[in-house]
């Protein structure tokens, strides 16, 4: 029978994988846009939103920019675009930015945009699930109230899935994400008809309330307020550089179709962003962070929708269908966004722990052949920000756009270094011609993403950026300190160049605690290694039973002495510590093997009824240099009956419950005072 614990995991998590069947599919491009571009296409969905709300707070003046804000984000999307085309010819092994900075960059640099895009990975889960979430309960009011709730599920089901080895397979996410495009483009181009060609008047459910300015701004407060509106409305630049991590992926020539499906992504976003803006305007749409106190004219218990959902109400307007199908596809491809990092950070997890700069338990792969570990920490991070940050993405987004923008610049910056370098040597004009095309581009590239990186800290630090610059900055502290450790264990570890020496003698120690099977399997075997000197032990913390012992050691005439160690104060560790490192003290040269017989039981609760002194004792005697612990097991009648192989299981898991004879690796002991040192 399986246990409940193995049965909801093969439930959850489904039967392991053989490694063999790890493979890689290629992707032609019609396949691969979808699969890569889910998360930038997704950034539509919510950048206008933010830019609306930022502006909502000068009133209705400063809302007449939005589209120029949306052109200026634009004109940002297109230069990244342009700069991650020399990206996937430059390095199409798909290593990304990490690889391109610390390559070009160094180190300490590619530890930073490791530090930054772990960091987006994690707010990329929690605001498109956020975001998604808004858009169902647009639709649906009983989602809207208890979204935290809902977005923490949502993130549980995409953590069961990606455990179970979900992979962004062709059709899971190009229907969706096509379905996504029609929608919107034909949202925005129904619109556009309706008004220019139609001359109808399309107006949001919005458009009549009033917009109540929260300050005065004028000069420099006014522009400081276009500035934040921009770095905004920069959160749908998060995700182009997905496409530069995948181009092993795609079909060959890679690079090439890689750089297409760029292309492609770029014109897609740039359409929808600013038809979605454009449209926002002149449909009337209004969106701000507090309806009850910004917005005049609303009904009491207003419930504020996002922009795509009041814009499909209103374009749609009697063909409710048209609103339903806007609303779903946006909450889908917001949740296939999400999923995109449950990708991602597993695998850049990986790649540094593989460079020792994260734990190596991040670099395996689980039962279902995905990494696991990394999922796990993903989900666990992003929950924690859904619940501190109530599933409100206009507050999540404030962390969101810094990390992004700090790859970006570095990556840039290391392009542009990769490509110094190649034409320092570099004779043929034509391939000159190209690289220094290459680096012009890659070079405003840098500046530009620099120059909006600038921005985005000037215009968010006070609201919230500062959280996302500290998380980086701790991540890479601990990065830095775990590569320190590993470095400096293998530095320990390295053997010398002469040949090692072998210990001068052998002391062997067999612990007693009353005279029975377990204790004399342990003598025997202890003999059967051949020390130098064999030695008995027991600690006198009961004259009687210690005098009973004696009078069984001499009537069974056993071939070891017997030592007993008095203990006045009813220690048993101290004592035995103390008599080892006496032994060690008089020959350092020389090795010290304690043996401890040990009970084996096969019911969970049979630990109960044994003390832990096996275990403090060995878990001691761990860190006296030259001394061996040896345990001696003693497989009680309980053990006969015990599935080991569910027990296997569990201990691939590193999760086990008996039997269990204890020891060095933190399981609970079998035994204790009744088979060690009961006294």
């Amino acid at each position: 029978m399986k246990s409940p614990t193995s049965l909801l995991k093969r439930l959850v998590v489904g039967r392991p994988f053989r490694s063999d069947r790890l493979q890689h599919t290629l992707l032609p491009k019609r396949i691969a846009l979808p699969v890569f571009a889910s998360d930038a296409l997704s950034s539509v969905a919510y950048a206008p939103d933010e830019i609306l709300l930022t502006l909502s707070v000068a009133g209705g003046a400063a809302v007449v920019f939005s589209p120029w804000i949306a052109l200026a984000v634009a004109v940002v999307m297109i230069t990244v675009v342009a700069s991650y085309r020399q990206n996937v010819h430059a390095y199409p092994s798909g290593g990304g930015d990490y690889e391109v900075t610390t390559v070009n960059l160094g180190r300490k640099f590619g530890l930073a945009v490791g530090s930054a895009l772990m960091v987006d990975y994690v707010l990329t889960v929690a605001v498109s699930t956020s975001s998604g979430i808004a858009n169902i309960g647009s639709a649906i009011p009983f989602i809207s109230t208890h979204k935290v709730v809902i977005a923490v599920v949502c993130v549980l089901v995409l953590t069961a899935a990606n455990l179970r080895g979900l992979k962004e397979s062709g059709t899971a996410f190009a229907i969706p994400t096509y379905a996504f495009m029609v929608a919107i483009l034909g949202m925005v181009g129904v619109g556009l008809f309706r008004i220019f060609v139609l001359g109808q008047d399309v107006r949001a459910e919005s458009a009549g309330f009033g917009l109540k300015a929260e300050h005065s701004y004028t000069g420099f407060a006014f522009f400081f307020l276009l500035l934040r509106g921009f770095s905004s409305g920069s959160a749908a630049l998060t995700g182009v550089e997905a496409i530069s991590n995948g181009v092993p992926a795609f079909k060959k020539p890679k690079s090439r179709n890689a750089a297409t499906t760029l292309l492609l992504l770029g014109v897609l976003a740039i359409t929808m962003l600013v038809g979605i803006v454009m449209l926002s305007r002149l449909t009337g749409v209004k969106i701000v962070d507090d309806p009850a106190t910004q917005l005049t004219g609303a009904p009491a218990n207003y419930e504020q929708k996002t922009v795509t959902a009041q814009l499909a109400h209103a374009v749609f307007a009697g063909f409710t269908p048209g609103f339903y199908v806007v609303a779903a596809v946006t909450a889908i491809i917001l949740l296939l966004a999400a999923n995109t990092a449950f990708n991602g950070f597993p695998v850049l997890g990986s790649i540094l722990a593989q460079d020792r700069f994260l734990p190596r338990q991040l670099h395996t792969r689980g039962d279902r052949l995905a990494y696991s570990n990394g999922i796990l920490f993903l989900a666990a991070f992003a929950i924690v920000l859904i619940v501190a940050f109530e599933a409100n993405p206009t507050h999540l987004i404030q962390l969101y756009i810094v990390g992004v923008f700090v790859s970006f610049t570095l990556s840039q910056t290391g392009m542009l270094r990769h490509w110094n370098r190649l034409l320092r040597t570099e004779r043929d004009p034509a391939v000159r011609r190209r690289m220094i095309r290459s680096r012009a581009i890659n070079g405003f590239g840098a500046c530009l993403t620099a120059i909006v990186l600038v921005i985005v800290l000037v215009t968010k630090f006070l609201a919230g950026a500062w959280i996302a610059i500290a998380a980086m900055a701790v991540i890479y502290a601990l990065m830095v300190g775990i590569r320190k450790h590993y470095d400096r264990v293998a530095r320990e570890l390295v053997p010398p160049d002469e040949r090692g020496v072998l210990p001068a003698r052998n002391h062997a120690v067999v612990l007693v605690s009353q005279l029975h099977l377990p204790t004399l399997r342990a003598v025997q075997y202890a003999r059967a290694t051949r020390p130098d000197t064999l030695t008995a032990v027991t600690v006198n913390v009961d004259e009687a039973d210690t005098r009973r012992l004696q009078n069984e050691w001499e009537e069974r005439e056993l071939p070891v002495p017997l030592t007993v160690i008095d203990s006045p104060f009813r220690e048993i560790t101290r004592p035995i510590i103390g008599y080892v490192q006496n032994l060690r003290r008089a020959s350092p040269r020389d090795v010290v093997t304690v043996f401890i017989p040990e009970y084996v039981v096969g019911k969970w609760w049979e630990h109960l009824l044994h003390n832990q002194s096996a275990l403090r004792i060995k878990a001691r005697l761990l860190f006296e240099p030259g001394v061996m612990v040896t345990s001696v097991p003693w497989q009680l009648a309980s053990t006969e009956n015990k599935n080991l192989t569910r027990y296997d299981r569990r201990l691939k898991r590193g999760v086990v419950r008996g039997p269990q004879p204890g020891g060095t690796d933190g399981t609970e002991p079998g035994s204790a005072d009744d088979l060690v040192l009961r006294k």
